[in-house]
This record gives structure tokens, sequence and C-alpha cells, in this order.
């Protein structure tokens, strides 16, 4: 009697969507060592390691396969980190974002939050000092026109640099070309604004971003900086400026078209997503005590993307019985 054999699968399951969100972060990972050195080059491939290994154990319990949305979870979570952060550190975030945040769930499409910045914000409250005492200028200017591609990484004596939305917190205006090119201090794949546009409109061009969360999030940013800095509220900044700094347009892009943990079931869903983020970040800049905003603005929306869906859902089919 002859036997079929099984057909072994392949280790790693291959999407497409998410390949094409690692090619979109490639630049921004070359970016990184031009800016701030080599040593960005540890960081992501102990983060990708240590991604790996933590969702190939869960996914050997649940009989599946690793997905290649563990690498996009990998990249995005190296950028979104400071320049000199401790490797160790580094791997606990990644191995939190992907057991805790996504395999705890059941594997790649039915986690709630974005592993990637739920690992960030993890370390972020776990370790503060080291997340925001760990930045530096970039490199580029002092190194003979090779930038970090000459270094292993700046000099320890540039740490706890501020960075731009500290400076503008405090008053300081910072040229908008030093914005858009990355000639300021801050993780390792936030600093060039415009590179980050870039790459943010070759997904939407290849339709693994959508766009409605974007032009959402941009405008309800915009519209609601712009109020607060016209009616004079204290803490606001100049809503431009505001606008290229920090990590606000890489979430944007990134993380808030997330496939999983944004609403994706009616385009109607997508644009209200896109608003209440691009709305909570200026709201939490503005009044609390973090200057940044986008780690906990991102996880508050992906909180109510179940909701924003269930209600849509609900309304549509009202409408339909009426």
């Amino acid at each position: 009697m002859v036997t079929e054999k099984k057909e072994r699968k392949p280790l790693i399951l291959k999407q497409k969507p998410m390949l094409q969100v690692i090619y979109a972060l490639v630049p921004l990972c070359l970016a990184a060592v031009f800016f701030f050195g080599w040593r960005f080059a540890a960081v992501l491939l102990v983060v990708n390691i240590a991604g790996f290994f933590s969702e190939y154990l869960f996914a050997r319990i649940y009989k599946n396969q690793v997905t290649s949305a563990v690498f996009v979870t990998s990249f995005l979570f190296a950028l979104s980190l400071p320049p000199t952060i401790p490797l160790w550190i580094a791997v606990v975030g990644i191995v939190f974002g992907v057991v805790f945040a996504k395999m705890a769930f059941g594997g790649f499409g039915r986690n709630v939050f974005n592993p990637a910045i739920s690992g960030r914000a993890f370390v972020y409250v776990s370790f503060g000092l080291p997340l925001t005492s760990r930045f530096v200028e970039p490199v580029w200017r002092n190194s003979n026109g090779f930038g970090g591609f000459s270094l292993w990484q700046a000099s320890a004596d540039t740490v706890t640099r501020a960075t731009p939305l500290v400076k503008l917190a405090g008053g300081e205006t910072i040229p908008i070309l030093d914005l858009l090119v990355g000639n300021t201090a801050g993780s390792f794949g936030e600093t060039s604004a415009l590179l980050i546009i870039i790459c943010g409109l070759y997904l939407i061009v290849r339709k693994t971003a959508n766009y409605r969360i974007v032009l959402a999030g941009l405008f309800a940013f915009l519209i609601f900086k712009a109020l607060l800095w016209t009616a004079g509220v204290a803490g606001t900044t100049d809503p431009v400026r505001s606008l290229l700094s920090g990590s606000f347009l890489f979430v944007l892009f990134f993380m808030a078209t997330d496939p999983v943990s944004s609403s994706q079931t009616t385009n109607k869903g997508r644009y209200i997503f896109g608003a209440v983020f691009g709305l909570l970040v200026p709201l939490i800049r503005t009044f609390s005590a973090w200057p940044e905003g986008t780690t906990f603005a991102i996880l508050l929306t992906n909180t109510f993307a179940p909701l924003i869906d269930y209600f849509l859902k609900a309304s549509k089919r009202k409408a339909a019985v009426r």
C-alpha cells in the first residue's frame, strides 16, 4: 500500500502586502544608518531574530506558520527606538509586542493592538529613562559626506539631545528644511519627514496602505492643531512644524494603516479611524506630560476600531430594514 507524503508547509508564510511594507521601510533603514551609524543594523538584526523566534514558538503551539507580518512588526519597532537604546531593552520590547499584543490573541489577523507600538509602549513605561534620554544628533554633517556609513554610532557625549518636539515646546524655532531632510535628533526612523512621506506614498500607490486613513489623520491633526494654536492655548506649537516633528507621520503611514488593528470594514470607518488618531495626537501633546503622544494615541484608536466597525454595521443594517 502506497501512502502519500504530506506536503510540508514552508516555515514562513509569505504575505505580499507585508512584503510591500518591508520594501517601503528599507529606505528608512538605510537612512537610519546614514544618520546614526551602523549600530542601527545591530538593533534591527537582534529585533528581527527575537521577533521571529517569539512568533515561531507560538506558531508551533497553534500549528500555524510564521507570517511575514512579524518582520514588519520588527522593522517598525526597531525604527521607533532611540539611536543608543540598549540592545537588551530592544529585545524585551519586541518579545512583548509579538507575544502579548499578537500571539496571545491567536496570531495574525486576531490582534486588537498594533504589535510594534505595543512593544514600544511597554518599554516606554518600563524603562522611561533609556527611552527618553537616548537621543542624539545625526552624524552625517560631521563625517566627510559618508554619514553613519563610516561610523558605528554617534559619540556618547551627544546623548540626551533635545528632540524637535521638546525644542518647539520650549519656544525654539526649528527650520522646516531640517525637519524635512532629517537634521534633527529623534528615533531611528522618524527624523526625515520627507523620506517618510515618500515611502508612505509608495504604500498608498501600491494600495497596501489606505489613503483614507492617512488623509483623515492629516486633516484632523492640522485643523485641530491650528485651532489650538490660533486660540493661544498654552503648550501648543506651530501646526506645520509639529506635523513634521516626532513620529506622527511615521505612525500615520505605517501603523495607523495596519490592516488588522485599524478600522477596515467600511470607507466611512477608515475616515473616522484616521480622524480620531489625528485628533488625539495634538490633544495628548498639548494637555499631557508627553511631548510625543503618538504611542498612546494609536493604542487608544486601536481600542475604538472594533466599536467604529460595529456601530457602522449596525447603522447600515437599520438603514436596510427601513
